[in-house]
């Protein structure tokens, strides 16, 4: 029997936990000799969070909220999840709808097939792809700008984050094809606070592959397509200014990570 923590670090999530957390359930209820809990780290939240996660928990007792009270902090709300956690494995994934339901089953039947191993829900391996950029190949022009732009995501944002993947990646000379992805699941003492506490935002996904490989630990990439933002604001940078302000820090920590020879 295999135990998997799945934590969803939150701001102002309320819409999207309410698709998403059922999705989840449905989806890994489904799967022979797997317990799971989902704890949802908030960060502050200001809409029904709160009440949201309660009223699921009444129904699905494995269903728990954690209500930080330090500063917000992607990394540290994930930490904290994990830190709470009661399982043997965690897994952890933004709580946008990015990362779809039908994903975390994949990644938790991988990785019940290698158990030693750390699974990366990836972007840019074969099977992956953003989903607003796929639109654009299969859709009308309009239909596809009209679907992204509802979402409050941008096609400028979803290819700039691809290039800027592929610039991190070559400053780190990494193997590891998706090095800002957030979508991860692997046995819980394979991650270490110093990677979280020392990141103001998504650039700890960097040291976290970096203190894996450095560990000599198996990574397997498995690909999925990140959905668009299904309610709320993007928290990514969705211009050419954004994506230089808020890239500043992934770069240095590269940078960092590469001199330190991991």
């Amino acid at each position: 029997m295999m135990n998997i923590s799945i934590i969803l670090p939150t701001i102002n999530e309320a819409d999207n936990l309410k698709l998403l957390i059922p999705e989840i359930i449905n989806n890994l209820e489904t799967v022979e000799n797997l317990n799971f809990e989902i704890i949802v780290s908030d960060d502050g939240s200001t809409d029904s969070t709160k009440e949201l996660v309660t009223e699921i928990n009444l129904k699905h007792s494995n269903v728990h909220l954690f209500e930080r009270t330090s500063l917000p902090s992607l990394p540290m709300s994930i930490w904290d999840g994990i830190e709470r956690s009661k399982s043997e494995y965690v897994l952890w994934m933004d709580a946008d709808g990015s990362m779809p339901a039908e994903t975390v089953k994949e990644l938790a039947l991988l990785l019940m097939q290698n158990p030693e191993s750390v699974i990366v829900g990836s972007r840019f391996v074969e099977g992956g792809a953003y989903k607003g950029i796929i639109e654009l190949e299969e859709k009308s022009m309009f239909k596809a700008i009209v679907n992204v732009y509802k979402s409050n995501d941008t096609v400028l944002g979803m290819i700039l984050s691809n290039l800027f993947n592929k610039l991190l990646r070559f400053i780190f000379n990494s193997k590891v094809h998706d090095i800002t992805s957030g979508f991860i699941i692997g046995k819980k003492e394979y991650f270490s606070v110093e990677s979280f506490k020392k990141a103001n935002y998504g650039e700890y996904f960097i040291m976290v592959i970096s203190n894996l490989i450095s560990s000599n630990i198996n990574i397997i990439e498995k690909g999925y397509v990140c959905e668009t933002r299904k309610y709320g604001k993007s928290k990514t940078a969705t211009s050419l200014l954004q994506l230089i302000n808020r890239g500043y820090p992934y770069v240095v920590t590269a940078i960092k990570v590469r001199n330190n020879g991991n």
